[in-house]
């Protein structure tokens, strides 16, 4: 009789921040590239005598530049990847999976050596089509002597996204459950209270749970075959238009912040 009465109080307790979580959560948000705040731990690679590492690479990237594909392990999104030297201020990359291209980057140095901006290209999104946008780097430190000017460590300082359809997502909460769609194919439906539940469309992620932080904040944790790879905390601001985005990167060990609109 305990228990059950127990169980009433609580789940009495929780509709009032469900029902404050709809509110809060409900709609389409968009995420805003110049609010970015990102970690500041540099991204370090090398590129010399033929060979392209990146050292910041979750997991680390050791191949041959010889603008041939290259076998690499530990993505889900690629199995392959090119490296092509075009000159000492520009490579191009790209990356495939079962054959089929699913990302390009070109990246490119400035005459002085202190800026490298990234273009990059992602087409391997179940829909909403091919996803473009930019990165611009500073350099933290130079590379060895006679290495390509790529080389080095490189704080990433801002980034713009020209296709929109990337940054949008849906929320739903209904009861004790909620519903996260994206225009680029990405879903899940998960309860509120940490279950653990399918992650749809991206293949870096296998699974989700998500859990209510008060009434306004969501922590979501997404997971790759049982590991934690990400853990995001979504904090909606009083007036409801912004939410406040926090991203732990745990394969990488950096932490990012931004802001989403509500639409």
């Amino acid at each position: 009789m305990k228990k059950l009465l127990l169980a009433g109080v609580l789940t009495w307790l929780l509709l009032p921040t469900l029902a404050a979580a709809q509110k809060q959560f409900d709609g389409t948000w968009k995420f805003e590239p110049k609010t970015l705040q990102f970690d500041k731990k540099p991204d370090e690679y090398l590129l010399q005598n033929g060979r392209y590492d990146c050292k910041t690479c979750g997991p680390p990237i050791s191949i041959k530049a010889d603008a041939t594909d290259q076998k690499v392990t530990g993505y889900p999104y690629f199995d392959t990847m090119s490296i092509k030297v075009v000159d000492d201020h520009t490579v191009e990359m790209t990356q495939k999976r079962d054959g089929k291209v699913v990302g390009t980057e070109k990246d490119s140095i400035s005459a002085d050596g202190k800026t490298l901006t990234v273009n990059w290209t992602d087409s391997g999104n179940p829909s909403g089509g091919t996803q473009k946008g930019t990165f611009m780097m500073t350099r933290v430190e130079k590379g060895p002597a006679g290495a390509n000017l790529i080389s080095g460590s490189w704080r990433a300082e801002k980034m713009e996204q020209s296709t929109q359809s990337g940054l949008m997502w849906t929320f739903k909460i209904s009861g004790d459950t909620v519903t996260m769609t994206t225009a680029t194919g990405q879903s899940y439906t998960a309860r509120l209270d940490g279950t653990e539940a399918p992650y749809d469309g991206y293949p870096g992620i296998t699974s989700v749970s998500v859990k209510m932080a008060g009434k306004d904040t969501l922590v979501e944790t997404d997971k790759r075959d049982g590991k934690e790879i990400y853990i995001l905390t979504m904090t909606v601001t009083p007036n409801g238009r912004t939410m406040k985005i926090v991203m732990d990167d745990k394969l990488e060990g950096k932490t990012t912040k931004g802001d989403a609109m509500k639409q």
